[in-house]
């Protein structure tokens, strides 16, 4: 891989003596990283290590490295969202947000899905996860993750930063804003970062920062914490941004970084008059770690409590407006009950408490997607299945690895149990529905997800 002259030469001045090392770990193979999913139930207890090689990842609690010739992304326990597939040095950033259960998170680009599926793992289900993404196609997947993982807390939104600024001014705990850039630090990952870089690449992407992270700072409550993230090594894109961000809201101030002993600090001195503060903020160099360029800012504002409009609560069904295929659904399949339901069309949802109001935003998911109601039945979503687990079912069929996979190529399988809806699960975790009838359960695997067999 040929690097680009004008950012070697940069790199180069900007790193002095430690250049030489950068360029060798630059030639050398990347890392690859998962991390577990802690709301899958009963994935704590498989061993994963010896499979596919796990090493801890220093800096994310539930990260660890894999070999990449397990393939873990073509496995059943994949598909069943018990880890997700995390470049190692991208975990830090959720690990630096660290929700607490009940907050109000916004990760506001966040498309393909590994910083939101990270953050609902720090809140457990509780509180409101928004995730957000303004390119519409890479919108659809961020939605597929959200549904793997079993989230049941999150509104998925396709919108520009600046509308959503209009609907929830004031109102997050933390705000994850893993920016657009110039991809310099995937340089040794995705060859398309390097043949796309342009020299004024870093330029124009602090442009488009700054308005995004000037949204953010709208839609934050006061004491909130943004976390800005880049995957770039131009400091125009990091220490720059911050810098440019504190000037135009001196309300903010940038705090420690917990684990620094991983990363490198900010330099202010690689900026034009750049503050002491952003030495705070910190850097992931391939030459300092096993993982890929990366810069990360917690930034905290200070400010008063200032009076804001709450969005209203979403609208919920009573008692009387649920549907009977839904409710006699619920009896034959569940071993639970779902409260604060809406309805979209013939889509049925379970929404968390306190969930907003989304009518005039483009959504593709908020809560948990129940299923669709048709004439004279129910039939249950895949989001459902994934987000339940044995104790919520009166039906199961638990499967081996090896039994998965003509599961996951759509095909039909035995089964004994009783007729009916039932859970299929692969050793223990949830995997998709199939319904029984007469020993044969029929593959209710979306079309779209099956395995080629």
């Amino acid at each position: 891989m040929e690097l680009p002259v004008k950012f070697l030469q940069r790199m180069q001045t900007l790193l002095g003596e430690e250049y030489p090392a950068f360029i060798e770990a630059m030639g050398k193979g990347r890392s690859y990283g998962l991390r577990r999913n802690p709301l899958k139930q009963g994935g704590e207890r498989l061993e994963l290590g010896e499979r596919f090689g796990l090493k801890p990842i220093p800096w994310a609690e539930q990260g660890f490295y894999y070999d990449p010739d397990s393939r873990p992304g073509r496995h059943p326990y994949y598909e069943a969202g018990l880890y997700y597939i995390q470049e190692p040095s991208a975990m830090a950033v959720g690990a630096m947000a660290a929700p607490e259960p009940g907050m109000r998170v916004l990760d506001l680009c966040a498309a393909p899905g590994g910083k939101t599926t990270h953050l609902a793992g720090y809140l457990q289900g509780k509180g409101i996860l928004v995730a957000n993404e303004i390119h519409a196609a890479r919108a659809k997947i961020l939605a597929q993750s959200v549904e793997r993982a079993g989230i049941v807390n999150c509104l998925v939104t396709n919108e520009t930063p600046q509308r959503l600024a209009e609907r929830f001014a004031g109102y997050f705990d933390c705000i994850v804003v893993d920016a657009p850039c110039s991809g310099e630090g995937m340089f040794r990952k995705e060859e398309i970062a390097v043949t796309e870089w342009m020299p004024d690449a870093p330029t124009k992407c602090a442009e488009r920062q700054a308005e995004i992270l000037d949204s953010a700072a709208v839609m934050l409550k006061p004491n909130g914490k943004i976390v800005y993230s880049t995957c770039t090594f131009a400091p125009e894109e990091n220490e720059g941004s911050v810098q440019a961000f504190l000037e135009r809201h001196p309300i903010f101030s940038v705090a420690e970084v917990p684990q620094q002993v991983y990363f490198a600090s900010g330099h202010p001195e690689w900026i034009t008059d750049g503050i002491p503060e952003l030495t705070k903020t910190c850097r992931l160099f391939p030459h300092k770690l096993d993982g890929e360029g990366h810069f990360a800012a917690v930034l905290v504002q200070n400010g008063e409590p200032q009076e804001t409009l709450e969005p209203q609560a979403a609208k919920v069904l009573k008692d009387k407006e649920i549907s009977q295929e839904y409710r006699a659904f619920e009896k034959e399949t569940l071993a639970r009950s779902f409260t604060r339901l809406m309805r979209g069309g013939d889509q049925l949802w379970a929404l968390p408490e306190d969930m907003p109001d989304s009518s005039g935003l483009r959504v593709l998911r908020q809560g948990l997607q129940l299923g669709t109601v048709k004439k004279g039945r129910f039939e249950p979503s895949h989001a459902l299945a994934m987000a339940l687990g044995t104790e919520d079912v009166q039906r199961v069929l638990n499967l081996t690895v090896e039994e998965s996979v003509p599961y996951l190529c759509g095909q039909a399988l035995p089964c004994t149990g009783e007729n009916g809806w039932t859970l299929v699960l692969v050793d223990g975790i949830s995997l998709g529905w199939g319904k029984v009838s007469g020993g044969i359960l029929k593959n209710h695997y979306p079309k779209g997800l099956r395995w080629n067999g």
